[in-house]
């Protein structure tokens, strides 16, 4: 059979849970639609009753009234399984978007792990904890030379503090007796003056006054 009239090359995709959303939403509103129009011809209905007598006239308008309110009822019956229908399959077109995002979260976390485990492998800890112990050894070598060069010499180890204070004390001695006898220096007359000074305005006594002629 396949041979006489061939088989199909390409199927029809089967639909998916969106083309039966979009489907049942445009009967949706084909039936909001329908059920607005019944609802204007159920107001003119009323309004006519409104109008008319009880008889033979207004029961006729009546029963076109009852019939279009039946079918109102058929068509909101409708409308309410279509809305359940939608609820449900995008209910399920969530359900099925979520699985479909672990998976692919599973997977990626799967290619990370394989990567992990790669580059980790290449990591040797006996090596790390080796170069950390010369780290180690190489810190307090450096420590030790810091030290060694920065010890000082020719100075005791221990100073006692009573010493440095006496010290202290006859220096500042030893700079006030500097002081008095340099101020003291001043106020004495040099060798080579054979009279003392004489005071501004004062006249100089009769037996130091000397002829010069």
């Amino acid at each position: 059979m396949n041979r006489l009239f061939g088989a199909s090359s390409a199927r029809k995709p089967k639909p998916t849970l969106q083309d039966a959303i979009a489907s049942t939403d445009v009967r949706i509103s084909s039936i909001e639609v329908k059920i607005k129009k019944l609802d204007g011809e159920l107001g003119r209905y009323k309004e006519q009753m409104s109008k008319l007598r009880n008889g033979p006239g207004k029961d006729a308008v009546q029963q076109r009234a009852l019939r279009t309110l039946k079918q109102k009822r058929m068509y909101e019956g409708q409308l309410a399984q279509l809305a359940q229908q939608t609820f449900n399959m995008e209910s399920a077109a969530l359900t099925t978007e979520n699985l479909r995002n672990t998976m692919a979260t599973v997977d990626a976390m799967k290619t990370a792990n394989k990567e992990l485990r790669k580059q980790y492998g290449k990591i040797d800890i006996d090596k790390l904890e080796s170069m950390h112990f010369e780290m180690e050894d190489l810190l307090e070598q450096a420590n030790e030379i810091q030290e060694t060069m920065g010890r000082s010499y020719a100075v005791p180890d221990e100073i006692d503090e009573a010493d440095l204070e006496a010290e202290l004390d006859a220096l500042a001695l030893e700079e006030e007796e500097e002081g008095t006898s340099y101020l003291s220096d001043l106020n004495k007359v040099p060798d080579f003056v054979d009279e003392p000074p004489v005071a501004v305005g004062e006249s100089p006594a009769p037996e130091a006054v000397k002829q010069t002629w």
